[in-house]
């Protein structure tokens, strides 16, 4: 499900606004967790998870969504933004989606005391639209590396890259947002499963 306040079009590419310029008022939209989560059998493990704020480049580290009209140009969507910048909103998906999952006594941002047991460490790589060559779609890529590391000693018990691509059939809002929905929570699903899996708690 997204949720929107309120809602513009995104007649074509002439109508994007570059890098760094803002239109007001702005859509705000949020993407929401995948529903095809895994769900832990019994109890859940005596473990907290923090889940740290992803690291990105500048360019990502906005709640502007991004569009490449081609591969050497970068510019933001007019009239529409995020809830939150992108490296925060993925941390918040992270989070709901492993909390869901009822695997781990306690799955948050920062430790509830000293420290956690384990740290998430992910680099956004991708989180941004391309255009298509018909000039009328798009192309929504989602790539992230995360790290499973243990607190004590600092080991990285696991490593995987998550990627996604989905088109998106038309420039609105609503086609690329959806889009990135679809993208997003392919790449939070599969992060669940890898993070069960590694720390054996399915």
């Amino acid at each position: 499900t997204l949720v929107a306040l309120g809602l513009s079009a995104l007649g074509a590419c002439s109508a994007l606004t570059g890098l760094g310029e803002v239109s007001t008022p702005l859509a705000v939209f949020v993407l929401e967790p995948p529903q095809d989560l895994p769900r832990r059998q019994g109890a859940p493990q005596r473990r907290a998870i923090i889940i740290e704020e992803p690291t990105t480049d500048g360019a990502l580290a906005t709640e502007r969504i991004m569009i490449q009209p081609d591969a050497l140009r970068a510019e933001y969507l007019p009239g529409v933004r995020w809830t939150d910048p992108a490296p925060v909103l993925l941390q918040t998906l992270m989070v709901r989606a492993l909390d869901t999952t009822g695997a781990f006594e306690y799955v948050g941002r920062r430790p509830l005391g000293p420290g956690g047991d384990y740290a998430i460490v992910t680099e956004l790589v991708d989180f941004q639209s391309a255009l298509l060559p018909d000039g009328e779609s798009a192309r929504i890529d989602v790539q992230m590396v995360s790290r499973i590391v243990r607190e004590e000693g600092v080991q990285i018990v696991a490593t995987r890259t998550f990627t996604a691509s989905v088109t998106a059939p038309s420039l609105s809002d609503a086609d690329l947002v959806t889009a990135f929905n679809t993208a997003t929570g392919s790449v939070i699903s599969d992060f669940a499963d890898w993070t069960l899996s590694s720390l054996g708690a399915i």
